[in-house]
């Protein structure tokens, strides 16, 4: 099956480009999701029309995504939570839990955007982060896990 794709794909293609694609892919999720129209003749036209308003509109969501970039750099997550001997966390901080950091922090992310390759967290420390807003465009943050009972130690030490 043909398609002309609406908007960039990963590991298919970029905009307006017209590739082939297995039918089920094409039918149940590219063209439902509106990232694709199928390749025939009123469709190629239609595309024309619109292509130059389809351009715009990723190049708009490209420099917003790169503000927010911008905006994320040289962030430092610090997380609590509970510890057991030799600094093993109890539970673990995923996606989920960084984005929601980041989004009360006032920079608003969406845990799909946070990629976290080897897994959750499972220890204190500090860890490199990616943030993927956009196909092109990353951040990397750093995100630090300390224990709970850090805070409340110092506390009693100091009165």
């Amino acid at each position: 099956m043909q398609v002309i794709l609406l908007q960039r794909v990963v590991n298919l293609g970029k905009l307006g480009e017209t590739v082939d694609v297995k039918a089920g892919y094409g039918r149940n999720y590219l063209i439902p999701q509106g990232k694709a129209l199928p390749a025939n003749e009123a469709n190629i036209a239609k595309f024309e029309a619109r292509r130059a308003e389809l351009e715009a509109a990723e190049a708009a969501e490209l420099a917003e995504a790169k503000s927010r970039a911008d905006a994320l750099a040289d962030v430092n997550v610090i997380m609590r939570a509970k510890v057991g001997d030799e600094g093993k966390l109890f539970g673990s901080i995923g996606a989920r839990d960084i984005a929601d950091a980041l989004t009360k922090s006032g920079l608003p992310v969406d845990r799909s955007e946070v990629k976290m390759p080897e897994g959750s967290f499972r220890q204190v420390g500090d860890y490199k982060v990616v943030i993927q807003l956009h196909h092109d465009v990353t951040a990397d943050i750093l995100v630090t896990i300390l224990s709970e009972d850090a805070e409340s130690k110092t506390d009693e030490d100091d009165e």
